[in-house]
């Protein structure tokens, strides 16, 4: 599965990712139409300009997070933070063995960025 997450300017979008989540542009499609990115890890995401049928994301409640799993959670935070993301959540572990952080990034996607840090049981954290 590769999201496609509309934004208003997509060149200025790719140089975003790649400095600030360690994205790689891997292709790009016109000038500035589309472009798909690498994402460390596995996984891809493709910007896409806005299209009569297609906005960017307004200043209402998202629809929508794309979780990424990376190897340092509190490391990539910093990198983020450094390129002008704003954490909505700081690095926290909890108790279904992940470390996650929150970022919204400068064009209006909300993503949580996961790192597996322990093999938790299920059967020892989740309710009925």
């Amino acid at each position: 599965m590769i999201p496609v997450l509309t934004v208003a300017d997509v060149r200025e979008a790719v140089a975003w990712y790649e400095t600030a989540f360690g994205f790689s542009e891997r292709l790009r499609i016109g000038a500035a139409h589309r472009s798909q990115l690498d994402v460390p890890g596995g996984g891809a995401v493709m910007l896409a300009e806005v299209r009569p049928n297609t906005r960017a994301p307004a200043e209402e409640p998202p629809s929508h997070s794309v979780m990424v799993r990376v190897e340092d959670a509190r490391g990539h935070c910093e990198q983020a933070r450094a390129a002008g993301a704003a954490i909505s959540m700081e690095p926290t572990d909890f108790e279904y063995g992940e470390r996650q952080y929150g970022a919204e990034d400068p064009f209006g996607h909300r993503w949580t960025f996961s790192e597996t840090i322990a093999d938790a049981d299920p059967a020892e954290w989740m309710s009925e």
